[in-house]
């Protein structure tokens, strides 16, 4: 009986015994994905089998020469820096950029506070005026302080005047402000284009904000299609959840699909039913995607807006 064995090294064949008699070493790695070594050494000897996992102590014994040792931590460095360049899909995008709006938010929301703040010992009628911060740094890079006054009517100011070094300066953080709100917004089109591609059926229903967090939150397209709609519909919410199965208090209803618009629109009381019933249809939608089914999206949404009119 003679044994024919194929790893990382090359193709080999044994006797009963465990004797080496005839190998091919392999020179490239893709030699051993093709696998032609072995489909020679079969025509060869053709009477061998494939050897048994029980009897690959056999071969681990004459592969225990150091000459052998350097020759596997090359090949199985490659095998592992290829598998690792391979893993990068679709998900890890669309969890880096919409991990890095969040981020965004963050830093533009404290920003923005500062800016009001710091520009409102020179004009702080202004503030009142403009409740959007994105607005308020637009119009102020745009126009001086007695445009402004015109613009929203306003006939005194209690700021202070400042010097001009003072005002660059603040104008300074604006111009950054103005530059990371611009980046979230080039974040918002990239994760598009790349949900259209990859999930149009989530993106469809669940707009690209929600749509995203919820990959994110589910760990990949892959994870999240096997999920049920009841855990879709707490992503988000898992501390309330625990916190429910700990103490006993009220358990959420709702996670990241809180900020859904079906959700939003619904009655108070309903919304844990609209958030049930979103849930269940982007299971569905998510299913869609993943398995590459139709485009359906657009139907649910709309039977989804029909029960909640």
């Amino acid at each position: 009986m003679k044994f024919l064995f194929t790893n990382i090294l090359g193709s080999f064949v044994l006797d009963e015994q465990g004797k080496m008699m005839d190998s091919i070493l392999f020179t490239d790695l893709k030699e051993f994905t093709e696998k032609k070594s072995e489909d020679l050494l079969q025509k060869k000897y053709k009477q061998s089998i494939p050897l048994p996992q029980e009897k690959y102590h056999l071969f681990l014994s004459l592969v225990k020469e150091k000459k052998y040792y350097e020759l596997f931590h090359q090949r199985n460095l490659r095998i592992t820096k290829k598998a690792l360049k391979a893993s990068v899909s679709d998900d890890n995008l669309i969890t880096q950029a919409i991990a890095n709006m969040g981020e965004l938010d963050k830093i533009t929301n404290l920003l923005s506070k500062r800016f009001r703040e710091w520009y409102g010992l020179y004009f702080p009628e202004i503030g009142e005026k403009i409740a959007s911060h994105e607005k308020l740094i637009e119009f102020i890079l745009k126009k001086n302080k007695k445009e402004l006054m015109q613009q929203f009517s306003i006939k005194e100011t209690m700021g202070s005047d400042l010097g001009k070094e003072d005002l660059e300066e603040i104008k300074l953080l604006a111009i950054q402000l103005q530059q990371l709100y611009l980046l979230r917004t080039r974040h918002e089109e990239y994760l598009t284009t790349v949900m259209k591609r990859y999930c149009p059926n989530l993106l469809e229903l669940a707009g690209v904000t929600i749509g995203a967090k919820l990959l994110e939150l589910g760990k990949g397209l892959k994870h999240l299609a096997v999920l049920p709609a009841s855990t879709i519909q707490l992503l988000g919410a898992e501390k309330a959840l625990f916190r429910h199965i700990k103490t006993g208090s009220r358990s959420p209803k709702y996670g990241i699909l809180f900020q859904h618009s079906l959700v939003q629109k619904a009655k108070k009381q309903e919304r844990g039913k609209a958030a049930r019933s979103l849930a269940d249809k982007l299971s569905l939608c998510v299913r869609l995607d993943y398995f590459k089914g139709e485009f359906k999206a657009p139907n649910y949404k709309k039977e989804l807006e029909e029960r909640f009119r």
